[in-house]
């Protein structure tokens, strides 16, 4: 699955891309934003997520500059029992273009094509920035926070978290608009 935004294109990682991939998130600032992600980032990480299968319906994608083919960062759903979670990173020498939430813009676009009716995304409460560009697209907050292991933090973090409905409620009020 590709998708183009007036900046980026959203695209799947392929082997080659492990270089860019570990360029970009192998900086603690990043991966402690990450759940998932460990610490120390290896190569051999990037490497191993880069080979991933795709879920047609949870797509992993990178994050590139359209104009140069650079890796910003990454970007994806992943399965919940009750829907999908996004996750994204931004490399540290990308941040602060509005990146992020370009690209959110454009997987929330690729959530609704997949027929997605709603999407939860949570931020740690010390990293504001990403709740920021949260509701810049659109995600209110809940008002719940829950408690998330960090691979990087070596333990639980408070999470704050957020919903984003992709129902025809929203799809009325953006014509509207």
């Amino acid at each position: 699955m590709f998708h183009c935004t007036e900046r980026l294109l959203l695209r799947p990682p392929w082997p080659e891309d492990w270089q860019g991939v570990f360029a970009g998130i192998a900086n603690r600032d990043v991966v402690r934003n990450l759940a998932t992600a460990p610490w120390p980032y290896a190569p051999q990480d990037a490497q191993r997520w880069v080979a991933l299968p795709q879920d047609p319906f949870h797509p992993r994608l990178l994050i590139c500059e359209a104009r140069t083919g650079d890796i910003v960062g990454t970007i994806g759903f992943g399965p919940r029992e009750d829907g999908i979670e996004l996750g994204y990173w931004i490399a540290p020498t990308h941040q602060g273009r509005g990146y992020a939430t370009e690209a959110a813009c454009g997987i929330l676009d690729v959530a609704r094509m997949l027929g997605h009716r709603s999407v939860r995304a949570e931020h740690f409460t010390d990293n504001p920035a990403s709740g920021r560009v949260l509701r810049k697209v659109g995600f209110l907050p809940t008002g719940r926070v829950a408690m998330r292991s960090s691979l990087a933090r070596e333990g639980e973090a408070a999470c704050a978290v957020y919903e984003k409905s992709l129902g025809e409620d929203e799809l009325s009020a953006m014509r509207a608009a």
